[in-house]
């Protein structure tokens, strides 16, 4: 295994990320700075039944860094929204003309956490994606069903900046690889195919990017194994991406799913389970 930049290390044809990355993205901030500096983050979804979903979204993009998040969500949730997270902002969903305009000033969206697979989710996600142009747009949950259940809906991903996060069954259903087939040589074949960077969460996730590279965690554990998590590590995925821009955007996603783990792993010696609430309410300090 040889060092490379002090970021990775290589194993094979994978750069197994280390904590070298997380003090290379993760720098002191400059005496000038104001919240416009970080980045705008907007997360997308939470029906009815999951509003947890994005909130955690939400809350992990703030206490991650970003400069300003808004959560698109339905209106039932705003209570719980404002309660847990009274930083971010909130717009209806269903109000197209909001949520366009709130797309185009975004430097990162998340769509899919919580959001469902009904047809009213569906259209949300065609507005969303139709509306995406130079911003990092991370997909997540039902929104990976959703696309993967609709071929057609694939064409609004064409010359985007896409970020799938999917478990193995959502990377089953996405790429058609069963979950027994999904090595490295059938998973980078289905990746370049979507010509967009596949975040694909197991026991050591593995990262393949659109732009060529591979690269895996070698931490993180079962204590991590609860509803809630992928939602979590969206929202730290679009602070990281928003505010560390002057990084490599490889870097910057590595940094981003290393530090979500990491920091469960340090709770991991006191807490049995670490919820997606502990690690979001430690992100500062470990930060």
């Amino acid at each position: 295994m040889n060092y490379n930049n002090n970021r990775t290390l290589k194993v094979g044809n994978i750069m197994e990320i280390n904590y070298d990355l997380l003090k290379k993205v993760i720098t002191k901030r400059e005496p000038n700075s104001y919240k416009g500096t970080f980045g705008r983050v907007l997360t997308i979804g939470g029906n009815l039944n999951y509003g947890g979903a994005i909130i955690m979204s939400a809350m992990a993009a703030v206490h991650a860094g970003a400069g300003l998040v808004t959560c698109a969500t339905n209106k039932e949730n705003l209570a719980s929204l404002h309660s847990l997270v009274p930083e971010a902002m909130f717009i209806n969903y269903f109000d197209k003309v909001a949520l366009t305009e709130s797309i185009s000033k975004s430097d990162v969206v998340i769509i899919g956490p919580g959001l469902g697979l009904d047809i009213h989710a569906i259209d949300i996600l065609k507005t969303t994606l139709s509306n995406i142009k130079d911003q990092v747009c991370i997909v997540d949950g039902s929104a990976i069903t959703l696309i993967a259940q609709d071929p057609q809906l694939k064409t609004y991903l064409t010359n985007k900046k896409i970020i799938f996060t999917p478990h193995e069954m959502e990377w089953q259903r996405l790429s058609g690889i069963p979950i027994k087939d999904q090595t490295e040589e059938n998973n980078l074949s289905e990746q370049k195919k979507l010509n967009a960077t596949v975040v694909l969460k197991k026991h050591h996730s593995c990262i393949y990017h659109a732009s060529g590279r591979i690269s895996q965690l070698n931490i993180g554990g079962p204590y991590m194994a609860t509803g809630g998590m992928g939602d979590t590590l969206t929202g730290i995925l679009g602070a990281f991406i928003a505010q560390f821009k002057n990084n490599d955007l490889d870097d910057v996603v590595d940094a981003a799913v290393y530090f979500h783990s990491y920091v469960a792993q340090g709770l991991s010696h006191e807490l049995y389970v670490t919820l997606p609430t502990d690690i979001i309410n430690n992100l500062q300090k470990y930060m």
